[in-house]
């Protein structure tokens, strides 16, 4: 299948999703989610596929967020769609039959740490930098990143990083449960 947005490849026993926006720092839209979405689908009865790898493109970012620019106008219905769209895409990756690892690489802000969030397993490098900043915004976590973080890294840190807008380092989520390993970016694919 042709994507416009990502990248996919088996390598070995591995389906790798690569989100294909350096430019725009892999800023999630509405088309690319749905490729997301239909690319973990499109693997789920492949018995070559043992996992699925998400990873963004370039060094910077796994996926620095949404892309604002697509939603500003939004009024309060095609809001409201977009974010029940999201929820579908991170539930399909969450209720996954074969594992699903985030490779973060650079930021996962916003709906992009809602993507890792909703993974099996987080892998981050080195550089990697997580958190919700979208309530500077006054918006709140809209793919259900705030029942996924409270769930993965307890109450007490959720709350704080949600009503905070705080970014951590990779060893800081590390620290709390959010990233299951830290390695050196050349190693992350690895």
């Amino acid at each position: 299948m042709s994507y416009n947005q990502i990248l996919t490849e088996k390598i070995d026993r591995a389906f790798v999703i690569t989100i294909n926006r350096p430019d725009k720092m892999n800023a999630l839209n509405i088309e690319l989610l749905q490729e997301i979405k239909q690319a973990v689908e499109s693997v789920q009865d492949d018995s070559e596929v043992r996992g699925i790898i998400i990873t963004g493109s370039g060094s910077k970012a796994f996926a620095a967020g949404a892309d604002i620019a697509e939603f500003a106008a939004f009024d309060v219905a095609e809001g409201t769609k977009m974010s029940a769209d999201g929820h579908a895409v991170m539930n399909t990756i969450e209720q996954s039959s074969k594992p699903v690892i985030a490779a973060v690489n650079g930021y996962s802000l916003g709906g992009g740490c809602e993507l890792a969030m909703a993974c099996h397993f987080r892998i981050a490098s080195s550089n990697a930098k997580f958190g919700q900043p979208e309530v500077n915004l006054g918006l709140p976590p809209g793919y259900g990143g705030t029942q996924r973080l409270a769930q993965i890294v307890g109450k007490g840190r959720a709350l704080e990083m949600l009503l905070t807008a705080k970014t951590i380092d990779a060893n800081e989520a590390y620290h709390i449960g959010l990233a299951n390993s830290v390695v050196e970016q050349e190693e992350l694919m690895a």
